[in-house]
């Protein structure tokens, strides 16, 4: 089992930035893939971002390319997603999640473990 807690959300102005965390506790973190999804009103939950066991390969979903970051700390066992330009269009619950084994994958489906969720809101 692995337990994932998000955190950093918050109103922010059109154009601010943000930075989430997900702290990881239960089995070894290294073990993980890890990615943010992110699910607004009345939609689907979408993939946003996702990175590799050793944080030396990330996959980004086109809207956020150049904006967003994710960036993982296996000595604390946190995963990040540097936020930045954000747009209104932003606005959503954003999901921490991890998938065990290798690759960078965009399909909810395949990920074993999700925090709670944190709410991210900007204002235009």
């Amino acid at each position: 089992q692995v337990q994932l807690v998000e955190s950093g959300g918050g109103l922010v102005q059109a154009g601010g930035s943000l930075r989430l965390s997900c702290a990881a506790s239960g089995r070894t973190f290294t073990a993980y893939a890890m990615g943010w999804f992110r699910q607004a009103p009345g939609k689907e939950r979408g993939f946003v971002a996702a990175i590799d066991w050793s944080g030396g390969s990330t996959k980004y979903a086109e809207s956020v390319k150049g904006r967003f970051t994710i960036s993982r700390d296996n000595a604390n066992n946190t995963v990040y997603l540097q936020m930045s330009s954000l747009k209104p269009e932003d606005t959503a619950v954003y999901y921490c999640a991890a998938r065990a084994g290798g690759g960078l994958v965009a399909d909810r489906a395949q990920y074993d473990y999700w925090g709670q969720g944190t709410q991210v809101t900007v204002s235009s």
